[in-house]
């Protein structure tokens, strides 16, 4: 029945609310694909090779960089010359035509300091899908940017309680720190994976004498079968690169209301605060915050005439840079969050003398969250992140997944098989 009303075409709001139940769970991706980091590609087509064990209600472009919509369809075009061959194995395939259906662009740009901006079609659909009656909980599987999650609960903070989210945090925190900073400040009871290096153990393996490897597989399992094998070797030579793929494993294996059991997608341990750190001054190098957390800086300056909510400032660091806004009152605010221990230093750009050329310093270390303190944002429920106890090698949690390397490949070698016969 279900595949009968995906080839019919009829729209995922009429479907559900027929009150129809599946054993799947309900599923929506937000991607950066096509974006900063190809491993998306990746990951969307394992996602794809496992659509039949979802109900796939939403595929979201968020930001960054030139990702858009049209990635997603691209891989959809891809996947429908598969489809017959999946089809074969599983009647609970979604047509290409359905996914296309569902397929949304969300926003292209990080949020301002206010952690949301304006609605947009990837945030309103959550919201539309989040509110259908009598269903089952809807996970949204954050692979990029975490705005469009933040701009749903929004404009609409009752759909808390009906969602759950599992972000592949990390180098995406950075860029979508204000939005997350508006979650965790604001929605402390929500049900969040925030996984900022568990996600590692999926690609750190890179044993040379074992086909299932990150050189290996794609020559071993994937070269040449299908559409999808085909285009596989067009991200880094087929090299396996899926950072995002942890939070699809998570809902194929495992007890997905219970972050700390054993599963495909890692173990997490309860996360009671996020470490937060404020400054009303540059910070030197012997200021010390934790690895992951969100650093804010409050400077003050004349305002010679800006307004309010307009960047003024840019941190530059890393390599990259990072927007500051003035909040009034003669006060700037900018943000930033660390992806790796070590020493940072930074540079602050402006069209205003006073800040223009200012430069600063700070120690970041691990373990993520580090220790309580009063700048953290706290009293989180239900809220789960990597394990200070199972490092595999610098990253945190990341033997939580690595351990079941073998396992989750050789599952997906199967499926790769299914495409050469």
């Amino acid at each position: 029945m279900k595949k009968k009303f995906f080839k019919a075409g009829v729209f995922l709001s009429i479907f559900l609310n027929v009150g129809i139940l599946f054993s799947q769970e309900r599923v929506i991706i937000s991607t950066d694909i096509g974006g900063t980091d190809p491993d998306d590609f990746q990951s969307m087509i394992h996602f794809l090779m496992y659509a039949d064990q979802f109900e796939t209600e939403g595929l979201i472009s968020s930001p960054y960089g030139e990702g858009r919509k049209e990635d997603i369809l691209d891989m959809l075009d891809l996947y429908e010359q598969d489809y017959p061959k999946l089809e074969q194995h599983s009647e609970n395939f979604p047509t290409a035509d359905y996914l296309r259906s569902i397929t949304k662009q969300g926003s292209i740009e990080e949020a301002p300091i206010e952690g949301w901006s304006s609605s947009n079609e990837g945030s309103e659909w959550i919201i539309e899908c989040a509110k259908l009656k009598n269903r089952k909980p809807l996970w949204i599987l954050v692979w990029g940017g975490i705005e469009d999650v933040a701009q749903a609960l929004h404009d609409a903070p009752e759909i808390a309680p009906a969602i759950r989210v599992y972000w592949i945090g990390g180098p995406n925190k950075k860029w979508s720190v204000n939005a997350y900073n508006y979650i965790a400040s604001n929605f402390p009871d929500l049900f969040m994976i925030e996984a900022n290096a568990t996600y590692r153990g999926f690609f750190i393996d890179n044993n040379p004498h074992r086909d299932t490897s990150v050189k290996n597989f794609y020559k071993s399992h994937i070269k040449n079968r299908g559409a999808m094998g085909r285009d596989f070797g067009n991200y880094y030579g087929g090299v396996i690169k899926m950072g995002d793929t942890p939070s699809v494993l998570y809902l194929l294996n495992g007890n997905h209301e219970s972050p700390a059991g054993l599963s495909w997608g890692g173990s997490f341990v309860p996360l009671e605060y996020s470490a937060k750190r404020e400054f009303n001054r540059l910070t030197t190098i012997n200021d010390t915050v934790p690895v992951f957390s969100v650093m804010e800086w409050v400077l003050e300056a004349p305002t010679s005439g800006i307004g309010v909510g307009e960047p003024i400032l840019t941190m530059e660091i890393a390599g990259q840079q990072f927007d500051g806004y003035y909040i009034g009152n003669g006060q700037y605010k900018l943000r930033f969050v660390t992806k790796t221990t070590g020493n940072w230093s930074y540079k602050i750009h402006s069209k205003i003398d006073e800040f223009d050329g200012l430069e600063g310093k700070f120690v970041s270390v691990d373990p993520w969250p580090g220790a309580p303190h009063p700048d953290n944002m706290g009293n989180l429920n239900n809220w789960w992140s990597d394990d200070p106890d199972n490092f595999e090698g610098m990253y945190q949690g990341a033997k939580t997944i690595y351990k079941w390397r073998e396992k989750f490949m050789a599952d997906w070698a199967e499926r790769w098989r299914w495409l050469g016969e």
